[in-house]
């Protein structure tokens, strides 16, 4: 899903001008950030193409400036292009055996992808990619982990560039039994598994809103199940499981992130990764359903962990929550002397905080060492401030 794109009556301006290094700390704003997706779908790969056609592969593939490149007949014209049993050099991301779907711009410059008939016709009957639809969104969900894995990709990937809201519009097609066993099920991709979570977090609320208690209560005893499972410190998804538990309890779950020590300041360094990315969310796209303050006060208590406290002082200053001044001034001499980045961010935040006590504690960290202050300064990318 594309991220930033919130524009609720929450959503505020921001005067204060914040550091260069604080914006990129914010949600990438083209991919769901739970879902790690990158690349084009089928559907928009079809539909920018000048040639599009189906080929045999006629020879091994080689690697030439500029990619992997190997050689096809075509066998058929969907649109534009030459006649049929033309040879064709098309680029491959590795050996194809066999069918290929090439894609062929105005230059005569082709991409092939690995095809076998149920991918084309996958391909030709996908919505166009013109206008993004729950609609259209909807005609992907059930291909979600098809059998075939560069439809179950394909597919997957359709949802994780959707607009957030998009997609909540489209849940009615996901079906809740099928999300129930994803999220859960070891075998699954774990990049998909983030986006199943959210998911099944925006099945379980629409079940409550529409008086299914029972169904919403299978969801979240899923996506429990799924957070409470046992996993390594690199865990990737979990940041997706999290936001749908923000999605489908709302401001009980940052109670219910408290409760099970995500919050704390021994939280191990990957679950509080995930933790800080699930509150960037909620502040993102649940200001209606979780108040923005509750969401900067429960990051707010991250500033305890190590792994993630320059992260967090870099949100709280984009969130402009300054009743965290004192414990972000703190982490200069806590954990600034290790690690440069905390420095970076505390100037960052002292200097975009409007406050006075911002001010006086710039100042007296100037005083005590100028070199280290205007390096932090510098890094954060703002023009040193004199002291006062």
């Amino acid at each position: 899903m594309r991220a930033g794109q919130y524009s609720g009556p929450e959503k505020e301006a921001m005067p204060v001008i914040v550091p260069l290094v604080f914006v990129t700390a914010c949600l990438a704003a083209t991919a769901c950030p739970f879902c790690d997706v990158v690349g084009r779908p089928l559907a928009e790969r079809r539909d920018a193409a000048a040639v599009v056609a189906v080929g045999e592969a006629a020879g091994a593939a080689r690697d030439e400036p500029g990619g992997v490149r190997q050689a096809f007949v075509v066998q058929s014209v969907i649109r534009g292009g030459g006649p049929a049993d033309e040879m064709v050099m098309a680029r491959v991301v590795g050996p194809v055996t066999g069918t290929a779907l090439l894609f062929g711009d105005e230059a005569g410059r082709f991409e092939a992808v690995a095809a076998d008939e149920t991918l084309l016709g996958y391909v030709a009957a996908a919505p166009r990619a013109a206008a993004e639809s729950a609609e259209r969104l909807a005609w992907f969900a059930r291909w979600l982990e098809h059998p075939d894995r560069s439809i179950a990709a394909d597919a997957f990937m359709e949802f994780g560039l959707a607009e957030f809201d998009v997609v909540v519009a489209a849940a009615g097609s996901l079906d809740p039994a099928k999300l129930r066993a994803w999220v859960t099920e070891p075998a699954i991709d774990q990049r998909r598994r983030g986006f199943y979570g959210l998911a099944l977090g925006i099945v379980a609320r629409r079940a409550e809103e529409a008086g299914d208690d029972a169904g919403a209560t299978a969801c979240l005893a899923a996506l429990e199940r799924a957070l409470l499972a046992e996993g390594t410190d690199l865990r990737a998804g979990y940041d997706g499981l999290l936001g749908g538990l923000l999605v489908a309890r709302g401001q009980a779950a940052l109670d219910w992130l408290r409760d099970h020590g995500l919050l704390a300041a021994e939280t191990r360094a990957g679950d509080a990764r995930h933790t800080l990315a699930a509150l960037r969310f909620a502040w993102e796209y649940l200001a209606a359903r979780v108040p923005r303050h509750r969401v900067a006060a429960a990051a707010a208590e991250l500033l305890a962990n190590p792994a993630v406290a320059a992260d967090t002082a870099v949100d709280l200053a984009r969130w402009q929550h300054w009743a965290s001044l004192a414990d972000v001034a703190a982490l200069w001499d806590r954990l600034g002397t290790d690690d440069p980045l905390v420095r970076r961010a505390v100037a960052g935040y002292l200097a975009a905080c409007p406050l006075e006590p911002a001010k006086r504690r710039a100042a007296a960290i100037a005083a005590a060492d100028p070199a280290a202050w205007a390096a932090a300064i510098q890094a954060a990318a703002l023009p040193p401030r004199a002291a006062d």
